[in-house]
């Protein structure tokens, strides 16, 4: 990828960032001492930023620097990694749906992978809440945290960015077997009524239709609450 690329998806996430702090150019302009001008120019990626603003504005906008980092996606031709279960392989980025009774549709969310931390874990970032896949780290909630890969399951540890008291995870059972899609389950905390929540997600490596077939799928059927009502749990097969 040439600089002038590097540059402009800095400049995406920075824009992006900015505006889910709710913040005006010209306000995080004045935290790191810029022109309006000049952080136009960031965010549009004409300029390169320098490492000491890169900074800055990591600090302004309450992220770690790495957050607002190029992540160059692992080329097709790269190895697997004995480490990653083949389902996560070798994309750096899957999707996820569940079914909100509140609003009676489909909720999407995007899984950036990003760098390795140790021999089975990796930082990861999920967005939520987003109007077009094509836009979607311009979203009304984030997430960062982390994914683990075991023999038997794959946990994926969150924390909400605008809302830190909501620590979200999700649980996916056996990682290692291939297949196009997976069942988790999702646990989190919801605000719209505020109260502890879990649900079923499906987890998958490309983006689906989201038609009716799919929201059938999403929602809670007979079974799962027969399930529920004999092992006194919500469990997901």
């Amino acid at each position: 990828m040439k600089t002038g690329e590097i540059s402009r998806e800095i400049g995406v996430k920075i824009k992006n960032y900015r505006k889910l702090r709710g913040m005006t150019q010209e306000e995080l302009a004045v935290r790191i001492y810029k022109s309006k001008a000049t952080l136009s120019k960031y965010e549009k990626g004409e300029i390169i930023v320098d490492i000491e603003t890169l900074y800055a504005i990591a600090e302004s906008l309450q992220i770690r620097v790495d957050h607002l980092l190029y992540h160059a996606p692992q080329p097709e031709t790269s190895l697997p990694n004995p480490e990653c279960p083949s389902f996560f392989q070798p994309d750096t980025q899957f999707f996820s749906y569940v079914y909100d009774g509140r609003k009676n549709n489909i909720m999407h969310c995007v899984y950036d992978i990003l760098e390795q931390t140790e021999y089975n874990r990796y930082r990861l970032e999920m967005f939520m809440n987003f109007k077009n896949f094509e836009d979607y780290m311009n979203c009304e909630t984030s997430y960062w945290g982390c994914i683990e890969h075991y023999d038997a399951v794959t946990n994926i540890l969150l924390t909400n960015q605008k809302s830190p008291m909501e620590k979200a995870s999700a649980q996916i059972l056996a990682p290692y077997l291939d297949s196009e899609t997976k069942w988790g389950l999702f646990k989190g905390f919801s605000s719209r009524p505020m109260m502890p929540v879990a649900t079923k997600m499906l987890f998958s490596k490309k983006l689906l239709k989201e038609d009716e077939t799919l929201t059938e799928q999403l929602k809670i059927t007979k079974e799962d609450i027969r399930l529920f009502k004999l092992y006194n749990m919500y469990p997901v097969m």
